[in-house]
């Protein structure tokens, strides 16, 4: 019930809230402007039929006492009908009066970009050799 002083404080006490279906705390700790779509019954359910199997902090950035902002990468390792499942998130958390609030969340994967062409099974081999790809390296 003591009010967090940073954005890896709040995320360790949602994880305990999950554990323990607190839901109204985890409700309550979401920012005002992003409460639309947080069902307090589906998140219920998730957190009941759920075994929590533990948290890893990935990183931390800012999100201390003194920032109005920050974000934690995190892992949440649990189980589903005796299934394993991990939750991998970047979470957003804003100050607001003082108060630090979930406010957002990405997926920590950033799309692959190939920088040179790919090469073709029929394209001449890059290595020189003047054969075809599929005939030589590939």
């Amino acid at each position: 019930e003591k009010n967090v002083s940073t954005a890896l404080e709040l995320l360790r006490s949602r994880y305990t809230a999950h554990v323990k279906c607190e839901i109204p705390y985890i409700i309550s700790t979401v920012h005002p402007d992003k409460l639309e779509g947080h069902d307090e019954a589906v998140i219920s359910k998730w957190a009941a039929e759920s075994q929590w199997d533990g948290l890893e902090i990935i990183k931390t950035e800012k999100g201390t006492a003194s920032d109005t902002e920050g974000s934690v990468e995190f892992i949440a390792k649990y189980r589903e009908k005796l299934k394993k499942h991990t939750h991998h998130e970047v979470a957003k958390f804003v100050k607001k009066d003082g108060k630090w609030f979930f406010y957002d969340s990405d997926l920590p994967f950033k799309q692959v970009v190939n920088e040179t062409p790919k090469v073709g099974r029929n394209d001449i081999c890059p290595c020189g050799s003047g054969k075809k790809y599929k005939k030589c390296c590939g």
